[in-house]
C-alpha cells in the first residue's frame, strides 16, 4: 500500500494514473487518492473536511465487511471461484498428499519441508505435548459438566504463567519454542478435558505415534498396554486438520492479531482467538447443523423444512459462507471423508438428511440466486458424532489445528513494520456536552 501523501488537486488528466479521484460536492474540491493492490488508505480520506479545524472523513465498515486490516503471504482465498490456497498449495492437493504436521509447517514457515527439516519438526512437537502436573490438577479442578472448550481458554490461557520466558516475543528462539509447545500441547489439553468429563483418567502422549494418532490414544485409550489407532479414523482426522488449518482473517485469527498487537505473549493471545472460536457463528457452526439436522428428523421433512427457511421462520445451517459465494472446496473433501468413516464406524443416518437438504438447496432458485452452497461445517459433525465425540468437543477440535495458522498470523503481525496496537476509530452519535445534575433535582 502507498504512502504517498495525497493532497487536494483539480481533477487529473492525461495518462492513467494508480490513484482515486473523489469530489466532495459539498465544497466542490477533489482529492487525488493513491490506489495500491485495489487499496486505499483511509487516513488519505482525513484531508477531506469542511473546514481546516475539523478532524476530516473517516471510513465506516461495520464486521470489517470491506476493509483489509493487514497484508499477508499465509492463506489466499477467492471466495467466488471456491479457491482456498495455503502459502499457494491448493487445498485439495494438500488434502490429497500433505499431512497435517507438513502443513503446520508450511504455514509457519512459507515452504514445505525437507526430509531432515519434518524430522526435526515432528521431533520437537512431540517432545513438547506433555504437559505440567499443575495444569493436570488445574484441569482437575473444573466441574464434571465443564464445557471443554471453556477448559481448553483457561488452560491455554493459564500455560503463559508456567512460561515466563514466552513475554521475549521478539526473540525468534523463544518464538520457535512457544511454537512448539503451543501446537504440541493443545491436543494434550483437549484430550484431558475430554476425558475429564467423561470422569476417566488421563491419559499421557505416545510419542512413538503421529500428531493425529497421538491425540486418539489421548482421547480413546482404556486397558491397551499399546494403542493402535485405526489408519483410517487417523487420515481422516489428519485431513481434517489440515482443512482447518488457517482461514485468513476470520473471527479468531483477527482476534490473534488484534490481542497480539498489545504484545501480550501468545498464550494469552491464542486464549483469545480460541475464545472467538467458541462462538457459535464460527466454531459452533457444525454443531448447530447437527442440531438442525436432528430437529429435521427424517426425509421426508426436509422440504418442509426447505420453505420455513424460505419463509424466513428458520435457517439452512451450514449454507453459505461470509467469504464463499460458491461450492466451499473444504465442503467437498470432508463430503467425501464422512463417507470413508461411515466405513468404519457404522452409516450416520442423519447423512440422507443433509444429503437430501444439499439437493433440494442446490436445485431451487432461492438458494442458487443468493449463492448459498454448503460449507465445511455441513460435513464434519456427522463425521465428529460417527467417531465417538459430543458436540461439545466440536470447536475443541477446530481450535486444535487452527493453532498453527494463528501462530503464524500472531509472527507475520509483529514482524509486519506497518502494524501498530489495534486502535479503531469511532462514529460517535451520543450526548453532546451536558453539565451533571445533582441526584435531587433530577426528574
Amino acid at each position: 500500500m502507498s504512502s504517498t501523501k495525497s493532497t487536494a488537486s483539480e481533477a487529473p488528466t492525461g495518462a492513467r494514473r494508480d490513484t482515486l479521484t473523489i469530489t466532495d460536492n459539498r465544497t466542490g474540491k477533489q482529492f487525488e487518492i493513491p490506489v495500491k493492490n485495489d487499496t486505499i488508505r483511509p487516513i488519505d480520506l482525513r484531508q477531506i473536511k469542511l473546514q481546516s479545524s475539523d478532524f476530516g472523513m473517516m471510513s465506516y465498515d461495520p464486521a470489517f465487511a470491506n476493509t483489509a486490516s493487514c497484508a499477508s503471504k499465509i492463506t489466499y482465498i477467492d471466495g467466488d471461484q471456491g479457491i482456498l490456497r495455503y502459502r499457494g498449495y491448493s487445498i485439495e492437493e494438500l488434502a490429497e498428499k500433505s499431512t497435517y504436521s507438513e502443513t503446520a509447517y508450511l504455514i509457519l514457515h512459507g515452504e514445505l519441508p525437507t526430509q531432515s527439516q519434518l524430522k526435526d519438526w515432528n521431533y520437537n512437537i512431540t517432545h513438547h505435548t506433555f504437559i505440567h502436573e499443575s495444569i493436570k490438577k488445574f484441569l482437575e479442578g473444573f466441574h464434571y459438566d465443564a464445557h471443554p472448550m471453556g477448559m481448553l481458554i483457561s488452560t491455554v490461557a493459564a500455560l503463559s504463567t508456567f512460561y515466563p520466558d514466552a513475554k521475549d516475543i521478539f526473540n525468534p528462539d523463544s518464538r520457535r519454542k512457544q511454537t512448539y509447545r503451543l501446537i504440541g500441547k493443545m491436543p494434550t489439553l483437549a484430550a484431558f478435558s475430554y476425558r475429564h468429563i467423561l470422569g476417566m483418567p488421563f491419559v499421557y502422549p505416545d510419542n512413538d505415534l503421529s500428531y493425529t494418532g497421538n491425540f486418539l490414544n489421548m482421547l480413546f485409550r482404556t486397558t491397551e498396554l499399546k494403542f493402535h489407532p485405526n489408519p483410517t479414523l487417523e487420515r481422516a482426522l489428519d485431513i481434517l486438520f489440515i482443512l482447518h488449518a488457517d482461514h485468513e482473517q476470520n473471527c479468531s485469527s483477527t482476534a490473534m492479531r488484534i490481542v497480539g498487537s498489545s504484545h501480550v505473549d501468545p498464550y494469552s493471545a491464542t486464549a483469545a482467538a480460541t475464545a472467538a472460536l467458541y462462538g457459535p457463528l464460527h466454531g459452533g457452526a457444525n454443531e448447530a447443523v447437527l442440531r438442525m439436522l436432528v430437529e429435521i428428523g427424517s426425509v421426508k421433512n426436509v422440504p418442509a423444512y426447505v420453505q420455513s427457511v424460505k419463509a424466513g421462520e428458520k435457517l439452512l445451517m451450514g449454507f453459505g459462507h461470509r467469504v464463499y459465494k460458491n461450492y466451499d472446496p473444504r465442503a467437498k473433501i470432508v463430503k467425501r471423508i464422512a463417507y470413508e468413516v461411515f466405513d468404519i464406524m457404522g452409516r450416520n443416518p442423519l447423512i440422507d438428511i443433509a444429503l437430501e437438504c444439499e439437493r433440494i438447496a442446490l436445485e431451487d432458485e432461492y438458494f442458487v440466486s443468493r449463492r448459498l452452497y454448503p460449507n465445511v461445517d455441513f460435513y464434519t459433525g456427522l463425521i465428529y458424532q460417527s467417531m465417538g465425540f459430543p458436540m461439545t468437543m466440536f470447536p475443541v477440535l477446530f481450535a486444535i489445528p487452527r493453532t498453527s495458522g494463528w501462530i503464524a498470523q500472531w509472527v507475520e503481525m509483529l514482524l509486519d513494520s506497518e502494524q501498530k496496537i489495534s486502535r479503531p476509530r469511532q462514529v460517535y452519535l451520543g450526548q453532546d456536552l451536558r453539565s451533571y445534575i445533582p441526584l435531587d433535582h433530577r426528574s
